[in-house]
């Protein structure tokens, strides 16, 4: 209900490791060993945790040598002792004094007063100096593999409603040279309604899926009397997953119909398919008797702040609830879609946003149709 409350928790069992991802960016931010028993480490090249080699207090400070001097944490009973970018917590439980330390600190761990042969109990790699204030840094270059990611996206809009996507993206530098001597590359490019096929793939590169729409099972809803007949030709997305955006191609005419925006929530059937959108999308706020003025939409933002600065619609929202086949539940339930200026927000039980759907202009004397969902 609140996933942006606290880190997102991969808890490795059979390996005793649990890896923590900052909840807004979903970038890894610290790794915890909390059974040795089940591991190999090593520093340098040697081992100080195996089988045969307990991770003592001695055999800590002959592996990593002097440091600060620890912290006693009395509620836990543990001993922290950190380096950079690493901690270790020992247990006190069975110590019958609190931890004392010696005026010279010159010698390293050997000046503290603990009895030896302490073993250690979790372990702690971060990013900076400590592990309070640790955040998730950039992702390494050595993880793009020839990926574009995009840091943000900003969607354009004209007087009417969304035209276009502006993305921020991030990629490996090529060029002469190794990997190492390689640079972040930032650049700018700009997607619209009416694009071509082309266009897109020139601006973004190929994407990494193509799906055809095989079905439209909200024909349903359709006035048209030929809603039961099947189409010659079938409208396709390009899926780009690092982007976190899916581009809807019209099947005759080849041109950009829709975008479609992840939030990448968990809870949501999608969940762990794209990377999150972080996008903005300005809203035009109109008031009686009072000029018109803008406030920005975010991957962020809650489905109740923007129906205030919205209002309400005015339809009943569209339920959609996913299911992988017809003899499987989505477990994670339904979620709710609303149609406002050109833009479908699905809206997850929880209030946040799970997906955000642009569409170009509406054709004379159309209106919003279910078939205009995202699927």
């Amino acid at each position: 209900m609140s996933p942006l409350s606290h880190d997102l928790i991969l808890n490795l069992t059979q390996d005793g490791i649990k890896l923590r991802f900052d909840a807004f960016n979903q970038r890894l931010k610290v790794i915890e060993v909390y059974d040795l028993t089940k591991v190999k480490l090593k520093y340098c090249g040697v081992h100080f945790n195996s089988q045969a080699i307990a991770p003592t207090i001695e055999q800590i400070d002959q592996s990593f040598g002097a440091t600060h001097p620890g912290v006693y944490n009395s509620a836990e009973q543990l001993f922290h002792l950190n380096f950079r970018g690493l901690s270790f917590s020992f247990q006190l439980d069975s110590w019958t004094e609190t931890p004392k330390y010696e005026p010279n600190f010159a010698h390293g761990l050997a000046s503290l007063q603990i009895p030896h042969g302490a073993t250690v109990k979790r372990m702690y790699i971060y990013s900076g100096n400590s592990l309070q204030d640790t955040k998730a840094p950039m992702m390494p270059l050595s993880c793009f593999l020839g990926n574009v990611y995009a840091e943000n996206v900003d969607v354009l809009r004209d007087g009417t409603g969304p035209s276009g996507l502006r993305l921020r993206l991030l990629t490996a530098g090529c060029g002469p040279g190794v990997l190492a001597d390689a640079k972040m590359r930032v650049f700018e490019r700009c997607v619209y309604f009416g694009d071509s096929c082309q266009d897109v793939l020139s601006t973004l590169g190929s994407p990494h899926k193509v799906f055809y729409k095989s079905e439209d099972k909200m024909k349903i809803h359709s006035p048209s009397p030929h809603k039961q007949v099947p189409s010659k030709c079938n409208d396709y997305f390009f899926n780009y997953f690092t982007l976190g955006v899916d581009i809807l191609f019209d099947a005759n005419t080849h041109k950009v119909k829709k975008f479609v925006l992840h939030t990448n929530y968990p809870g949501h059937y999608n969940f762990n398919i794209y990377h999150r959108c972080e996008f903005k999308i300005p809203l035009a706020i109109k008031r009686d008797n009072a000029d018109s003025r803008t406030e920005t939409c975010t991957t962020y933002s809650k489905w109740d702040s923007i129906q205030d600065l919205l209002g309400h619609p005015v339809e009943k929202p569209v339920v959609l609830h996913r299911s992988s086949s017809p003899n499987n539940t989505n477990p994670f339930g339904s979620t709710f879609c609303f149609g406002l200026q050109r833009m479908i927000f699905e809206v997850m039980q929880n209030n946040h946003i799970a997906s955000v759907t642009l569409y170009g202009p509406a054709r004379p004397t159309s209106q919003l149709r279910p078939s205009d969902l995202p699927q």
